[in-house]
């Protein structure tokens, strides 16, 4: 049975879901944990946004495990955990990862880091284990079409197009600016979660010596060496100012910190060549003087909303075709899962027949002695056709079922009506 656990931005606020955050190594000893009985598949998927727990169990059965798994990470009881929790099973299990991997289910529509994150936490899950195996075919299935499913809401709707966050709109301002982004200096004041999102967009757009300052020192610092960028200490603002082709600005400071006067000390001629200063903060970071400063090109946060309004906008009218090719590719899945149940059934199904058919084929071929070969091997051809001929609607008929839902019915009638009971033995011969 396919189920997943888990909670996200839309069932516990930020100071909860932070305590279910898993670092590499505790996603490994968590999926052991999961996975103990050696039977149960298991992949963990944990971003700042959500933390789940997908499941293959051997049998229909309950996530207390899992839940138990996660409150003990977060260091809470079990019934603490409950309330921010969310479940789903089989069709409605594929369903949810189908919708969260084409970002229909994030905190920013269309945002594009989930897929990377998906597929990080299945290749881990894989990789985990030390011998012992976490992800088994069904899971392998399910995470790699998820996956393909994804791509092709990428790369066949424009859900994903335009900054559709603040952050994102100031890297796409920049752009629009100086072009391409790599090998341009960059500098970010504060180090809040809006300084560290604003870094990370630069840093993937390839620009260069970042600094980050601020007056918190300790958490600039810790910032800048997570991200790989240079740290500045607040007093020397002025002096990275001078080399900078990008500042965002996101303290939380009461008055300004960026003003015309500071701007014309560090260049008192203005800067020599194009500078942008994208201003996210409330109250704003930057003097409006500052924008009429030569070569200096100043937005601030309306600004950069109108883009995100307008982006959104647009990834608003892609959700219908996004969540047609998830459905078809929930579908197709589902057709494949159904299907795996009922083929231990035609397989027994084709068994039997073809018992009966070898059976009752040597029986003819006692009273047909006196056909010449050919004539024999001609019997035990037509025997075989219309073997496959008798079988070939209940197994389209079986697949048809599992497909729809209703398998266990049908199965359940197949086997009584071609005697397929553990109990029921084959006829035997009667009297020639």
């Amino acid at each position: 049975m396919l189920k997943v656990i888990g909670l996200n931005h839309n069932t516990a606020p930020v100071e909860v879901r932070e305590r279910f955050v898993f670092d590499a190594a505790e996603t490994a000893r968590a999926l052991v944990a999961l996975t103990e009985g050696g039977e149960t598949e298991a992949v963990l998927l944990s971003t700042c946004n959500r933390t789940e727990v997908y499941l293959n169990l051997p049998e229909p059965g309950t996530t207390d495990g899992a839940v138990s798994v996660l409150a003990a990470h977060a260091g809470l009881a079990a019934d603490e955990v409950t309330p921010y929790l969310y479940g789903f099973e089989d069709r409605g299990a594929v369903e949810h990862l189908f919708r969260v991997v084409a970002s229909l289910d994030s905190m920013i529509l269309g945002e594009p880091q989930i897929q990377g994150q998906v597929k990080a936490a299945y290749e881990r899950a894989a990789g985990a284990g030390n011998g012992r195996r976490v992800v088994g075919p069904l899971l392998s299935r399910l995470f790699q079409h998820a996956l393909a499913v994804g791509g092709k809401v990428r790369s066949e709707t424009h859900l994903g197009t335009g900054a559709a966050s603040i952050p994102s709109a100031a890297a796409e301002l920049a752009r629009k600016i100086f072009g391409p982004l790599r090998g341009l200096n960059a500098l970010v004041l504060g180090a809040g979660e809006m300084s560290e999102l604003s870094l990370e967009c630069l840093l993937g757009e390839g620009a260069r010596g970042t600094v980050v300052a601020s007056r918190s020192e300790a958490r600039a610092r810790a910032l800048a060496q997570r991200l790989g960028a240079s740290f500045a200490r607040f007093e020397d603002f002025a002096r990275s100012l001078r080399t900078a082709d990008i500042v965002v600005s996101a303290t939380a400071a009461p008055h300004t910190v960026v003003t015309r006067e500071l701007v014309l000390q560090s260049m008192p001629s203005g800067p020599d060549h194009p500078l942008l200063i994208v201003d996210i903060a409330l109250p704003r970071d930057v003097e409006p003087e500052v924008g009429q400063v030569p070569n200096v090109f100043l937005y601030q946060i309306d600004d950069l909303r109108q883009i995100v309004d307008d982006n959104l906008a647009r990834r608003q009218k892609e959700i219908p075709r996004a969540e047609r090719i998830v459905e078809a590719g929930v579908a197709e899945f589902w057709a494949w899962h159904s299907a795996r149940d009922v083929v231990p059934l035609i397989r027994e199904l084709r068994g039997r027949g073809e018992r009966l058919r070898a059976a009752e084929l040597e029986r003819a071929m006692r009273r047909l002695r006196h056909l010449p070969p050919e004539d024999q091997a001609a019997v035990e051809t037509l025997s075989r056709q219309l073997l496959n001929k008798v079988l070939h609607s209940p197994t389209a008929r079986l697949r048809e079922a599992a497909a729809s839902g209703r398998a266990l019915d049908v199965m359940a009638v197949v086997r009584y009506l071609f005697e397929l009971d553990e109990n029921t033995s084959e006829p035997q011969d009667g009297p020639e």
